[in-house]
């Protein structure tokens, strides 16, 4: 059995950070899970130890988070809740680079970083944000491990319940313009904590997938339809129109700035709408789904049968598009 480490945990009240927290505890690591004052309480899983820490002031950090304490890693799930760009350089970026400034001091031995794999074509502000966290974790001298999953499959169980009701299945374009290798979040969380171990992934950029092919929208649409025993029902929603929504919504932005939040929200949409979720080879420039890391057992459709079952659905956040 792998050494047990005392591990600092960053998101442990969000979906991925949850299942990570009871993936470390399986494996007998013992856990300090920093919480923001605004996550509410830590979830009540037996052996992990809580500590209110506001991730916006670098002395609560240190106070009220490491305390000068000996850590053997920082786990890392934080992500900011939009997306959009101040909350974004707040948390992937400053947060956690006054996070890392802290881990040094006390001497932490490694830094897990739950990343994403949409950082490799960057278009949008929460993804140069991580990449300046990432750049500053390569070059900060402390041993590293950065992933990149691919989708998740709770951004891609949004329609279950439109089409238990009867509704189509929406799609982009012809559903074929973007492809993805989904991971769930226990497959993800084990991959994450085997970082904390496993030195051949110190020191790297990790891209992951979850099991299985690459699959499309209109695949997912198709198995979902399938173990419903129903036609295949499908709407083309044109991409034009989230252009001109976008457009739309930063002209009111110069009457209303709070608009242009919404404008960023479209923009992130949008994004996820016409770019893959799957490493992008930078020779060809083209996404490779056959050079996608994978690991797991669980599918999307596995995780579709357990939602048709009576399983809850996920809390999708800010970033979902249908």
């Amino acid at each position: 059995m792998p050494t047990a480490n005392r591990v600092c945990l960053l998101g442990a009240t969000g979906t991925i950070g949850r299942a990570t927290l009871r993936a470390l505890l399986r494996r007998g690591h013992e856990v300090v899970c920093f919480v923001r004052p605004r996550a509410g309480e830590l979830p009540v899983i037996d052996g992990a130890e809580g500590r209110v820490v506001d991730l916006s002031d670098p002395l609560s950090i240190s106070r009220d988070g490491f305390r000068g304490e000996p850590f053997d890693a920082v786990l890392s799930c934080m992500a900011s809740r939009t997306g959009a760009p101040a909350d974004a350089w707040a948390v992937d970026h400053r947060a956690h680079l006054d996070v890392l400034a802290q881990a040094r001091a006390v001497e932490v031995g490694h830094f897990v970083l739950l990343s994403a794999i949409c950082v490799q074509r960057p278009k949008l502000a929460f993804q140069h944000a991580k990449l300046a966290f990432e750049a500053a974790l390569i070059g900060s001298g402390l041993s590293y491990s950065i992933v990149r999953p691919t989708a998740f499959f709770k951004s891609l169980s949004g329609q279950v319940e439109r089409v238990k009701r009867g509704r189509p299945f929406l799609l982009f374009g012809d559903g074929g313009l973007t492809a993805c290798k989904p991971i769930s979040d226990g497959d993800l969380a084990n991959y994450l904590v085997e970082c904390v171990t496993s030195e051949d992934r110190w020191g790297r950029v990790l891209p992951i997938g979850g099991p299985g092919e690459a699959i499309t929208p209109r695949q997912q649409g198709d198995a979902l339809f399938a173990l419903l025993g129903r036609a295949p029902h499908f709407r083309q929603v044109p991409v034009a129109l989230l252009d001109t929504l976008i457009a739309g919504l930063g002209v009111a932005a110069r009457v209303a700035p709070s608009l242009g939040e919404k404008a960023e929200l479209a923009r992130i949409g949008r994004y996820y709408a016409t770019e893959s979720m799957l490493l992008l080879n930078p020779r060809t420039g083209r996404y490779d789904a056959g050079g996608t890391p994978s690991t797991g057992t669980e599918t999307l459709f596995d995780h579709y049968s357990a939602l048709l079952a009576g399983g809850v659905l996920p809390e999708r956040g800010d970033h979902a598009v249908f």
